[in-house]
C-alpha cells in the first residue's frame, strides 16, 4: 500500500504520517527530507540558491523515485507537491491520496511559529500571513480536492485515519492489527 498525505504546509502531514507508519508497521518518508538529503541543502537554501522551479523539479523526481523503489510506504508530501507536473494524477495512479484539510486559523497559528523555517512564508509578515494562507489555499484547493479521501485534520485521530485507509484497501496484516 502506498499512501500519500497532502495538504497545506502546517496541516499535520508529517505528524500523522509518522504515527500511521509506526502503528501500521510501514516505512515513513517525508518528501522534503528526502530532497534535503539528496541535495545536502535545506529547502530554504535550495529555494534561495536555485529557485522554486528547480525545487519543484527535484520534488517530482524524488516523488517518482520513491514511488518506484518502494513497495509500501506513507509519504508526507510538501504543500505544493500535488500542484505541479501532474503530481496529483501520478499519486492517485500509484496509491491512495489523503488530504489533511486543516482550517485557516489552525494553519495560521502553527505557521506563525514556524515562519522562518518555511521559505515560502519567511518574508510574509504576521499581519499578512492569514491572507497569504487564504490566497494559496484557494489556488491549491482544486488539486487537494482530487485526493481519494479528505480528512478534517483537527477532528481526526489515529484510529479514524486507519479506518479511512481500510475502507477501500484491506490487507490482511492491517485487518489483523485492528
Amino acid at each position: 500500500m502506498k499512501i500519500f498525505l497532502v495538504g497545506f504546509m502546517g496541516s499535520g502531514k508529517t505528524h500523522w504520517g509518522q504515527r500511521l507508519a509506526a502503528r501500521l508497521g510501514m516505512p515513513f518518508y517525508d518528501l522534503d527530507s528526502l530532497i534535503i538529503e539528496k541535495e545536502n541543502l535545506s529547502v530554504a537554501d535550495i529555494f534561495a540558491a536555485k529557485g522554486e522551479e528547480f525545487f519543484r523539479f527535484l520534488e517530482k523526481e524524488t516523488l517518482e523515485a520513491i514511488t518506484d523503489q518502494q513497495e509500501s510506504f506513507i509519504l508526507s508530501c510538501g504543500g505544493g507537491t500535488p500542484c505541479f507536473f501532474n503530481n496529483i494524477e501520478f499519486m492517485k495512479k500509484n496509491g491512495k491520496v489523503i488530504w489533511l484539510n486543516t482550517s485557516v486559523e489552525v494553519l495560521r497559528q502553527r505557521l506563525q511559529r514556524e515562519r522562518m523555517s518555511r521559505p515560502l512564508i519567511a518574508e510574509v509578515s504576521e499581519d499578512e500571513l492569514q491572507r497569504y494562507i487564504i490566497r494559496k489555499l484557494s489556488e491549491r484547493r482544486m488539486y487537494y480536492q482530487q485526493a481519494d479521501v479528505t480528512v478534517s485534520e483537527e477532528n481526526t485521530n489515529l484510529d479514524a485515519l486507519i479506518r479511512i485507509l481500510l475502507q477501500n484497501e484491506q490487507p490482511d496484516r492491517l485487518k489483523e492489527e485492528l
